[in-house]
C-alpha cells in the first residue's frame, strides 16, 4: 500500500471548429471535475458530485491531443465560452505515432445541449445533447457502482510471503509496513524465494475469514492477489512464482475465499499491484523516499530485476489480471495500487479495457493511474478528509499500523475508534475499506477480530444509519480551520470536533452522538424542512422524543444516559 495524491487541474489541447472557424484553446476543470477515458478511445467529462456528464467524446486516441475552448466551473455545470488562442497544439510523440496508425474518425458530443463541433482530419461532425454513447457509458458506471454506494464498509486483506517474514529479516527488525520487507531489507530474489519453500499456512480457513467479514457488518471483501513482491497468491499459469507451484501449500486460497464470500452474499474483489513487481525484470521501479527508509540511489537491488517495464507489464501484469478476472467467478472490485509515473493513460487504458471486457460489472479502484480511468477515487492510506467531499471515494485503512502482518505491531484500534471513523467517512460521502493482516499461518489476529465483531454488533442495531446513507447536510460538526495554528505544510490547521456526526437518507437525518450531552438536551443546527418525529434508532418501539424546531436551530430532548456505549443514534424524520 502507498497513498497517492492526484492533481487538481488538467489542461488538454485539441483542434476544434466552432461556427465554421477553426481555432485553438484549452479545456480546464478543477478538483470537482474528472476527465476520464473510460474505455478504448472514449473520454468522459463528469461532475463526480452529481454524476452529471458535461461531455462525452469518442476520440482518436486515449489522450486527446487538443485545442478546446471551454472551461468547467465546479458549480455551473455547464460549458463557458472563452477566447481562442493562436497557439498550436503541442502533440506528444506517442500520440503522434498513435494518430498516424489510426484512420477512423471519432466524434465529440456534449450532454448539456450546447452544440459544438470537433474537426478531426478535416471532417466535422456536429452533434447535440441527446442520448449518446457517452451518456450510455456513464449510465453503465452508475449501474456498476450502485451496490458499492450502498455497502459503505468493506474488508481489505493483505496476505502473502511477507506475512511469514512478519517484519523481520535474518534477525533484524524493520520499521514501517510489513508488506514492504523485501524492499526495506533489499532481499535478493533467490533469498526471498526461499520464503515460498517454507510457506504452508496450515490454519488458513476461508470460511472463517468470510464469516468474520460478515460478523463485522462488512459488505465486500478485497484480498491481495499479488503485492509488490511479485508473489501470486493464486494459481497462476503466467508465472511459477505463486502459492500453488512454489510452496508446499499447493492450494489456491483465492478460489476458496471467493466461494466462501459467494456463500454469504459478500462482494468479492482482488488487489493487484500493476505497476510494481520486485520479482519481475522491469518491475522494481520505486524511486525516492518511502516511510523512514533510506533513499536508495537506484530502484533495483538485484541484477535479476533489470529489464524493460513494458515487457513486465505486457507479459506478466496484463496476463495475470486476465487470470484473476477469468477464473474466480464474479469480481466486484479490482484494486490497483501505486501507479507511480509509469501508469500513463495508454497503459491504464489497456487494463481498464481488459477489466470491463471480462467483467463488465467490476469496479476499478482509484489507483489505476492514467487520467482517472477509475470508477471511484481513493484517499491516501489512512487518510480521511477534513470535510465532506463530492464524488465516489474510499478511505483504505489499517486496523493497527501495518497492512501485512508484523508480529511486533499490537497497536489495535478499539471498536470506538473504528466506529467513529466509519461514521465520519460515511458522513463525508465515502466508503471505509478496513484492512486485516493474517499471519503466515493464515490466522487473522484475535485482537483485530474482537474489535471488528464489536463494531459489527453496533452495526446490527444501527446499520440503517450507515448502509446506503449519504453525507451530512450540515458540516459545522466536523470542526474548523484554526486562525492561528498551521500544519506541517504551513496551511491553517484543521481542528476536528468529534462530539457528533450526521448521515442522511431521503426524509431521514441520523445524528450519531459520540459525546452524550449530560444536560439531556441535544442542540443541532438549522434543519431544512419540517421535522415530523424524533426517536432513538435502537428503540424498537420508536418512542417519540420531544423536540423544538425554530429558525435558529433544533433541540431534541434525550435521555440522561446514553443507550449505547459506543455511539447512540437519534433519527429525525422530515417532511
Amino acid at each position: 500500500m502507498r497513498g497517492n495524491g492526484w492533481g487538481t487541474r488538467t489542461v488538454l489541447s485539441c483542434r476544434v471548429y466552432r461556427c465554421g472557424a477553426t481555432g485553438s484553446g484549452t479545456i480546464e476543470y478543477d478538483s470537482l471535475w474528472k476527465m476520464s477515458p473510460i474505455g478504448s478511445g472514449t473520454l468522459s467529462i463528469v461532475n463526480p458530485a452529481s454524476g452529471l456528464a458535461l461531455g462525452a467524446a469518442l476520440v482518436e486516441s486515449i489522450a486527446l491531443p487538443i485545442t478546446q475552448f471551454a472551461s468547467m466551473n465546479r458549480d455551473a455545470q455547464k460549458w463557458k465560452s472563452s477566447e481562442f488562442s493562436n497557439l498550436k497544439a503541442r502533440r506528444d510523440p506517442v500520440i503522434r505515432r498513435r494518430e498516424q496508425m489510426m484512420k477512423r474518425r471519432r466524434f465529440v458530443s456534449l450532454a448539456t445541449g450546447t452544440m459544438v463541433s470537433l474537426a478531426l482530419k478535416r471532417h466535422c461532425f456536429a452533434l447535440s445533447n441527446a442520448n449518446n454513447a457517452g451518456n450510455d457509458i456513464l449510465a453503465q458506471r452508475e449501474r456498476r457502482i450502485a451496490w458499492w454506494r450502498e455497502a459503505k464498509y468493506g474488508m481489505f486483506i493483505h496476505w502473502g510471503l511477507y506475512s511469514a517474514a512478519a517484519g523481520e529479516w535474518k534477525g533484524k527488525y524493520y520499521e514501517g509496513i510489513g508488506e514492504w520487507i523485501m524492499y526495506k531489507a533489499r532481499i535478493p530474489l533467490a533469498d526471498y524465494e526461499q520464503l515460498a519453500t517454507q510457506f504452508k499456512p496450515a490454519n488458513f480457513d476461508a470460511e472463517a475469514w468470510a464469516q468474520l467479514a460478515q460478523d463485522a457488518g462488512m459488505k465486500y471483501l478485497i484480498v491481495t492477489s499479488k503485492h509488490h513482491d511479485g508473489f501470486a497468491m493464486f494459481d497462476s499459469k503466467v508465472d511459477k512464482f505463486n502459492i500453488v507451484d512454489a510452496t508446499p501449500f499447493k492450494r489456491d486460497p483465492m478460489k476458496e475465499l471467493a466461494a466462501a464470500c459467494a456463500k454469504r452474499g459478500l462482494k468479492f474483489g482482488f488487489y493487484y499491484s500493476q505497476a510494481q513487481d520486485w520479482h519481475a525484470p522491469g518491475g522494481a521501479i520505486w524511486q525516492g523516499p518511502h516511510e523512514h527508509d533510506p533513499v536508495f540511489a537506484v530502484p533495483q537491488w538485484d541484477p535479476k530485476q533489470n529489464g524493460d517495464f513494458d515487457t513486465y507489464f505486457n507479459t506478466k501484469a496484463i496476463p495475470q489480471v486476465r487470470e484473476i478476472l477469468s477464473n474466480y467467478g464474479p469480481i466486484a472490485v479490482i484494486w490497483f495500487d501505486t501507479p507511480l509515473g509509469v501508469m500513463n493513460v495508454e497503459r491504464a487504458a489497456k487494463l481498464e479495457k481488459l477489466v470491463h471486457e471480462l467483467q463488465p460489472k467490476c469496479l476499478i479502484s482509484g489507483r489505476l493511474g492514467g487520467n482517472f480511468q477509475s470508477d471511484y477515487d481513493s484517499e491516501g492510506d489512512n487518510k480521511i478528509p477534513d470535510l465532506s467531499r463530492p464524488g465516489a471515494w474510499e478511505t483504505p485503512a489499517t486496523v493497527n499500523d501495518t497492512w501485512g502482518f508484523k508480529k511486533s505491531d499490537h497497536n489495535w484500534k478499539k471498536p470506538e475508534d473504528i466506529t467513529f471513523k466509519l461514521v465520519d467517512i460515511v458522513s463525508k460521502g465515502g466508503n471505509y475499506l478496513l484492512n486485516v493482516g493474517p499471519d503466515g499461518d493464515g490466522v487473522i489476529p484475535l485482537s483485530s477480530q474482537d474489535s471488528l465483531r464489536a463494531v459489527g454488533k453496533w452495526l446490527h442495531l444501527n446499520g440503517e444509519a450507515i448502509y446506503g446513507a449519504s453525507h451530512s447536510p450540515f458540516g459545522e460538526e466536523f470542526g474548523s480551520f484554526s486562525k492561528s495554528k498551521v500544519d506541517n505544510d504551513g496551511k491553517a490547521l484543521f481542528e476536528a470536533c468529534k462530539d457528533w456526526r450526521c448521515t442522511t437518507k431521503p426524509d431521514k437525518i441520523y445524528i450519531h452522538i459520540f459525546q452524550w450531552p449530560a444536560s439531556g438536551k441535544l442542540p443541532l443546527p438549522v434543519v431544512k424542512g419540517r421535522i415530523n418525529k424524533a426517536y432513538l434508532l435502537v428503540d424498537p418501539s420508536r418512542t417519540a422524543l420531544n423536540f423544538q424546531q425554530t429558525e435558529a436551530g433544533v433541540t431534541v430532548n434525550i435521555p440522561i444516559k446514553a443507550p449505547d456505549s459506543i455511539a447512540s443514534v437519534v433519527c429525525l424524520e422530515t417532511v
